[in-house]
């Protein structure tokens, strides 16, 4: 008799409830430690406007494994998606629930009619969701400038200046 390979159990995206808070604060300090409030994102998410409704838990029998949350800001004079953080369990890191996430929140910006989602990050993780370098970015502090990624076709279309709070 063959051994079937076990199947894991699905992963579901939902948007983040306020019940789900806590535990999405402690996977992100699990994931980031310490060190994530000085990084440049931080200083983002400062002024920025939490979009519960654009930020999304994924869930695996029933146990909260990964998140992406989503904030609004302004790049020049256009509105925009910062997206961040993104964390995954570190037992899931490797289930492709990350890419996961970062595809639905980009789905959810778009439908919200948001067409310009940026991020700090790896690109070499980002690009398979459709990001790319934005050279004409300017964050609120020292980042490096390879770090500073929007989504196409957004970073083509000359999305630039400094990111600041959104209007209203």
């Amino acid at each position: 008799m063959t051994a079937q390979p076990l199947r894991q159990p699905a992963l579901l995206l939902q948007s983040e409830r306020p019940q789900d808070a806590v535990g999405v604060e402690a996977l992100i300090d699990r994931a980031f430690g310490p060190g994530r409030f000085t990084k440049v994102s931080e200083r983002v998410r400062e002024f920025a406007a939490f979009r519960p409704d654009l930020s999304f838990c994924a869930r695996r029998d029933g146990r909260l494994i990964g998140v992406v949350r989503q904030h609004l800001v302004r790049v020049g004079d256009r509105a925009a998606v910062f997206l961040g953080p993104l964390a995954v369990d570190e037992a899931e890191r490797k289930s492709g629930a990350g890419i996961a996430l970062v595809e639905r929140a980009c789905e959810a910006a778009s439908a919200a009619g948001y067409q310009a989602v940026l991020l700090v990050g790896d690109l070499g993780f980002f690009r398979r969701a459709g990001f790319a370098t934005a050279p004409g970015i300017v964050m609120p502090g020292p980042v490096d400038p390879r770090r500073v990624l929007a989504r196409a076709p957004a970073a083509g279309e000359g999305l630039a200046g400094v990111v600041r709070a959104p209007e209203g």
